[in-house]
């Protein structure tokens, strides 16, 4: 491809998602919300969660997976990013990266991220963490990842706290920011057919021996967003309550909105919001639209999800009369 256009001064905000402000906002106005966030980031801190990939993981550096570092150095220059967080690679099959911490983030890939991807797609997923820490997400996704995998019980300093609307408002911003995120390894990859596939190895691996077919997924994303009953749909909502990731049909499916939507070509055209000129939208604008969106989204998944509650109470309660008869 022709050489990749550097975002000079770009803004987080030129690709944040509606629904990734508005979901944060939300999760903000929790009570208690401030208190879990210090709790755990008191609790466990920077020093810890650096220590334990240092001892166990491998620091990416000139000398050590240089073509790695050097595809790194070129994401970093293309969002026009003036800090380089450290990278590390961890030994680990399963196909996952993050960005964590709290004061100064840094980026992990599992070793089966890198097995599976293409440089090019490679490119992608650390553009793709590269936009957690621009954006400001990593605090809080840190705390879900640990909140994920150590779970709530576990964690004995957030006694007293009321966690179950705290966790719901958590996963769902989660997965909200991962659609902020995609954007960003779109503008550093600046080919669609390359983000689109990363999302299809995500979903179903490589190729091996065999072939995948791009347009047969992007099918696929579209039938599953667009058909299936009524209880179907409510039953792709409840399905996703409690995932820290959308599923990849549905990032694929979102991410080709955006670049349906002109908004994709007109930042690589040189039109978008650079940093330090943030204020000069006021932020009512931003937040309306993210409302509008946002809150239609939860009135939808609230009217589904009792109509879903009262249909399975309907169906247990005919299934428990048939076996008593």
């Amino acid at each position: 491809m022709s050489e990749r256009k550097v975002l000079t001064q770009i803004s987080s905000r030129a690709w944040e998602h509606p629904a990734d402000r508005a979901a944060l906002n939300t999760l903000r106005s929790i009570p208690g919300f401030d208190e879990v966030v210090k709790r755990v980031a008191g609790a466990l801190g920077e020093t810890g969660l650096r220590q334990l990939f240092l001892a166990n993981a491998v620091q990416v550096g000139p000398t050590q997976r240089p073509k790695l570092d050097a595809l790194y150095s070129e994401v970093i220059a293309t969002l026009d990013w003036p800090v380089r967080p450290q990278l590390y690679v961890s030994q680990t099959p399963f196909v996952n990266a993050g960005a964590i911490g709290f004061e100064q983030p840094f980026i992990v890939l599992n070793s089966g991220t890198l097995s599976l991807l293409n440089p090019d797609e490679q490119r992608d997923i650390i553009g793709h963490e590269l936009g957690h820490i621009m954006s400001g997400h990593v605090v809080y996704s840190t705390i879900a990842i640990i909140i994920m995998t150590v779970g709530l019980n576990n964690l004995p300093f957030l006694a007293g706290i009321a966690l179950m609307p705290f966790q719901l408002a958590l996963l769902e911003w989660y997965r909200k920011a991962e659609f902020s995120s995609d954007r960003a390894g779109l503008l550093v990859t600046q080919d669609r057919e390359t983000s689109l596939r990363t999302f299809l190895k995500l979903a179903g691996g490589g190729a091996g021996d065999d072939a995948i077919d791009l347009d047969a997924f992007m099918r696929q994303a579209s039938e599953y967003e667009t058909q299936g009953t009524a209880w179907e749909r409510v039953w792709k909502i409840l399905n996703t309550a409690f995932r820290d990731h959308p599923f990849n049909t549905v990032r694929a499916a979102e991410l080709q909105r955006w670049i349906t939507s002109g908004e994709y070509d007109r930042i690589l055209s040189g039109t978008y919001l650079r940093r330090g000129d943030e204020g000069t939208k006021p932020l009512g604008d931003d937040y309306v639209d993210a409302a509008g969106y946002y809150g239609e989204q939860t009135r939808q998944f609230t009217d589904q999800a009792f109509s879903a509650i009262n249909k399975a109470r309907e169906r247990f309660s005919d299934a428990f009369r048939n076996s008593t008869k």
